[in-house]
């Protein structure tokens, strides 16, 4: 498996695999549960997740098959998956198990191992670093609504 376009192809369906599994685990709660619980006026719409969440992890998947041209697997890349790791575990804490107090703890876990892949893919290749930007901000904002939630929901 060292084709390169075989390998990006790999780490898409891997990338996919963790929002599809993220999916998985929110579908139920996204249609009943999430839509009775109090949210801020600036939650976005529902429908608009699934397209950016797409995109952020089809561009989460080539800068890391940029980083392991450059590299191959080390460091850089095990930290990636962590947060990959930590990603779809957000989705099981705040959806599956309704707790977005867990979550809001988690996600401060996530947005950190996200900063901490940047750091360390921009070492290696900014552009790949910069790929993850979008993603972060993402984060960032969506840890926002989490705490928000949180607090309109205790």
């Amino acid at each position: 498996m060292r084709h390169p376009m075989i390998v990006l192809l790999a780490f898409i369906v891997v990338c996919l695999a963790a929002g599809g599994l993220g999916g998985f685990i929110t579908a139920e709660s996204v249609r009943t549960w999430y839509p009775g619980i109090a949210k801020p006026s600036w939650t976005p719409p529902s429908w608009l997740f699934g397209p950016v969440w797409t995109l952020l992890y089809v561009m989460m998947a080539v800068a890391a098959w940029m980083v392991w041209r450059r590299v191959g697997f080390g460091t850089a890349l095990g930290v990636f998956a962590l947060q990959l790791a930590l990603n779809t575990l957000w989705s099981f804490l705040f959806f599956g198990l309704k707790a977005p107090a867990i979550a809001a703890v988690e996600i401060v876990a996530l947005w950190g191992s996200i900063v901490a892949t940047i750091a360390l893919f921009a070492a290696v290749d900014v552009v790949a670093a910069w790929l993850l930007a979008p993603y972060l901000l993402w984060v960032t904002f969506a840890s926002a609504l989490n705490i928000a939630i949180w607090k309109l929901n205790r």
